[in-house]
């Protein structure tokens, strides 16, 4: 009866309401020119990489980020291989399910469809896979495969890295990762083969960001800005933090982003202490500052913005000062950022400047201007440090090989003051893009200064930019 009622149904429905078999975050050439770039960096070997399986939860499907860059295509248990000799891609893909899209709705399935909404001459059926490995096998080719786990959504680099040395130091656990299990397999089934890391590869591609890329990482900075914003004007005290989040999610959800990048970050009074506090469970007080740490995946793109303001909407005269010198102290370091130079010929400029700061700064109190201080000199004794984290397909984005900050390259810079006495902790966060003669501040819109984030809480006009061209 289900399923005869689900084929009535079927049969019902008008050809505009089948959902998208292909994105339309990118246009398919751009993922064409990913893989040829792929092609040229190995040389005369091929590269494979798997697609995300189905999740046994319900939840929306999310590619994994490597094999989405590459092809664009959002369909459970899909393989990629690119032949950087044969200059050929194929992706194979399982075959029909008629059951799972009378419930689910049509998938990408190979064929000619498949061919022209990818752009990939060739589209076989999953099961072709094992006899094309066994070709590489026969010619003893080189093979470049993912050798970190994958990544997808709310997922980056470094927090795999912490679950993978945790579950490898449990005795009662101890699983290896989908990409390891990969590797194993293709050691046993082609032993010719020569198996060698992607990751590298890839990290070094993903760095440096499109244009496209740039106008996925400008909307959805403009939509963590928007939730920032609402923020600010409906909070007041009494509210709880989770009522603060729940804004983020609605403005998320109704400018059409897929998942959030990460879990968001509210937290009222001294719960800011922690940088990652995310229990939501707090009440805002009267005299709390609220930090605002929240963004989204958008189209497979984070963000990650930060702002803190008056739960009253009213810096008081000790918030007044602690934020004052702590905005002039991060001002300096975004002053100090320019294109082709290192991030410790960026530090070394940006505490000349903090130095003068202090110098001149009318300090009331002796425990703020020791927290200035030490802010100044962890930058001081730590030249080399880098000045953020990159942001991309991960909010913590792949790890970038460059030494210079190179035009399209995007990071964040998050300083945290700390006032440990009073459990305060302070930060701001903007998403940057080092453009040729020096950068864009995605997030300059959101507002910063104690007059700005006080207006924009008592109702006043903030532009907002309008959403970003692809």
């Amino acid at each position: 009866m289900w399923k005869l009622s689900l084929l009535v149904l079927a049969a019902a429905l008008p050809a505009a309401a089948q959902p998208p078999l292909f994105t339309d975050s990118l246009p398919r050439e751009e993922f064409a020119e990913r893989r040829a770039r792929l092609m040229e960096r190995i040389g005369h070997a091929v590269a494979v990489l798997q697609g995300a399986t189905e999740d046994a939860a319900y939840v929306k499907f999310r590619q994994n980020n490597d094999f989405f860059y590459l092809t664009g295509v959002e369909t459970p248990r899909a393989i990629v291989l690119v032949d950087g000799r044969d200059k050929s891609t194929t992706l194979y893909l399982p075959p029909r399910n008629e059951r799972y899209e009378l419930s689910e709705g049509p998938q990408l399935v190979p064929g000619s469809e498949a061919v022209k909404l990818t752009g990939i001459a060739r589209v076989a059926d999953r099961a072709e896979f094992t006899e094309d490995v066994k070709k590489l096998n026969e010619e003893a080719r080189v093979i470049y495969i993912p050798f970190r786990p994958e990544a997808g959504a709310a997922v980056t680099s470094d927090r795999i890295a912490l679950h993978l040395q945790a579950t490898a130091a449990d005795h009662w656990d101890g699983r290896p990762s989908r990409a390891a299990v990969f590797r194993e397999k293709l050691h046993e089934e082609a032993p010719k083969l020569e198996i060698r890391d992607i990751d590298p590869l890839l990290d070094a591609m993903r760095s440096i960001k499109s244009p496209r890329e740039l106008a996925l990482l400008r909307e959805s900075t403009r939509i963590a800005g928007i939730a920032m914003i609402e923020a600010m004007r409906a909070a007041k005290p009494g509210m709880y933090e989770y009522e603060i989040e729940a804004i983020g999610d609605y403005i998320f959800k109704k400018n059409n982003s897929q998942f959030f990048a990460y879990f968001a970050l509210i937290a009222t009074g001294t719960n800011s202490i922690w940088p990652h506090y995310h229990a939501a469970q707090s009440q805002l007080k009267d005299g709390d500052l609220v930090l605002f740490d929240y963004a989204p995946d958008y189209k497979y793109y984070a963000s990650d913005v930060t702002r803190e303001f008056p739960a009253n909407g009213k810096f008081n005269a000790d918030q007044r000062e602690i934020y004052g010198v702590y905005l002039k102290l991060y001002q300096a370091l975004m002053t100090s950022i320019r294109p082709n130079v290192t991030a410790r010929a960026v530090v070394q400029d940006a505490v000349k400047k903090m130095d003068a700061i202090l110098a001149t700064h009318p300090f009331t109190k002796e425990k703020y201007r020791q927290a200035a201080q030490r802010f100044v000199d962890n930058y001081r004794n730590a030249v080399a440090r880098s000045l953020g984290h990159p942001v991309g397909m991960e909010v913590h984005d792949v790890p970038s090989p460059m030494e210079l900050l190179k035009p399209g390259y995007v990071f964040t810079i998050e300083p945290a003051l700390v006032v440990p006495e009073d459990r305060l902790y302070m930060r701001l966060e903007d998403v940057l893009v080092i453009t040729e003669t020096g950068y864009e501040n995605l997030s300059a819109f959101v507002p910063e200064t104690i007059e700005e984030v006080e207006r924009a809480m008592a109702g006043g006009k903030v532009t907002i930019p309008p959403k970003a061209d692809r």
